[in-house]
């Protein structure tokens, strides 16, 4: 596996920062990965995550938002997020083969904001859906889904404050055909408490491991 740093245009005189990991031979797919609002494009986990897939030969790229490029701690304006999501699917959408879109919290809802309004993409990964914000369940995240047409995964911890698995389940089935995969004892960051007796690699792993065998499946 490789990797190359790339900048990809967004707008006149706005380009975002991207990294992407080549596999050894041809992919069958290309997984686009958005990081969560607090992080950037060296998100700890969307680095495993598609360097994980990349060593299973799935081209994988990870970029970030206008704001993350800034420097800037608050996210750009829902339209500045879904066209940068847009122009990014874009300028790497492969010639061949299918394309999976996602990433972490707010990265992969904004992903399926997107894909809801009509973006094309094959398949929809969401790590962590931020279906409310922490303690206002009235805030659902979830009026946009039921347009999507595409085989989803939402894969989230048991213990995520941003949707609970009843609350996620319920989100998902707005998706005809979408897939659950729950990360027991995980919080909305893939940690676990010490007396879970599971540590940060597992839980990653695992959700790897779910997201894989979805692709084989779908």
């Amino acid at each position: 596996m490789s990797e190359t740093t790339l900048n990809i245009p967004i707008s006149d005189g706005v380009s975002v920062a991207a990294i992407r990991s080549e596999p050894e031979g041809d992919a069958g797919w290309t997984f686009l990965y958005a990081p969560g609002a607090g992080s950037n494009v060296h998100d700890p986990f969307g680095r495993y995550a598609c360097r994980e897939l990349a060593s299973r030969g799935v081209l994988s790229l990870r970029f970030q938002f206008p704001y993350q490029e800034a420097g800037r701690r608050s996210p750009d304006r829902p339209a500045v997020l879904e066209a940068t999501w847009r122009a990014v699917i874009e300028a790497t959408r492969p010639a061949t083969g299918r394309l999976v879109i996602g990433g972490r919290s707010m990265g992969g809802r904004i992903a399926s904001q997107v894909v809801a309004a009509g973006t094309s993409a094959d398949a929809l990964a969401l790590f962590a859906y931020p279906l409310h914000p922490p303690g206002k369940p009235e805030q659902t995240r979830d009026a946009h889904l039921p347009p999507i047409a595409i085989p989803t995964i939402f894969c989230s911890g048991t213990n995520d404050v941003f949707a609970s698995p009843d609350e996620l389940r319920a989100a998902a089935a707005k998706v005809a055909g979408s897939v659950v995969h729950l990360l027991r004892g995980a919080d909305h960051g893939f940690n676990a408490p010490k007396s879970s007796g599971r540590i940060r690699q597992e839980i990653w792993a695992e959700a790897l491991g779910a997201v894989r065998g979805w692709l084989t499946s779908v």
